[in-house]
């Protein structure tokens, strides 16, 4: 199982610098779930901080005994979150989590933040 972990905290725009109302992290993760729920393989999670709040809406992919993939600096769109399911998509089918950059959706180009080996 891939699992797609969406920072409900995040803020983007002047919501990060006032702090008020509703996080876009958590319209992000309403949307990441809508566009995840027809990829077989695919869960969507949220949590609370990925302690990424420059690179906000931030998101994790991860599976056991494969890369994890930290991604960060979207709006949290329909458009963030097709892009999103879609590197998760391809990232089940990889063996190591490691995708070629010429299948990447064009939408997860210039979001990546870390990526960290597995522990297993």
């Amino acid at each position: 199982m891939t699992t797609i972990t969406i920072c409900t905290t995040c803020r983007t725009g002047k919501d990060r610098e006032t702090k008020l109302g509703t996080p876009a992290g958590e319209a992000f993760l309403q949307r990441a779930q809508s566009a995840a729920a027809s990829e077989p393989g695919l869960s969507v999670r949220g949590v609370a901080c990925l302690m990424g709040c420059e690179h906000g809406c931030n998101a994790a992919i991860t599976a056991t005994g494969k890369m994890t993939y930290v991604l960060g600096r979207f709006d949290g769109t329909n458009e963030d979150a097709e892009a999103l399911a879609g590197y998760a998509r391809l990232y089940a089918e990889s063996d190591t989590g490691s995708v070629p950059y010429r299948q990447w959706p064009t939408g997860v180009k210039g979001h990546f933040v870390a990526r960290v080996p597995p522990v297993d």
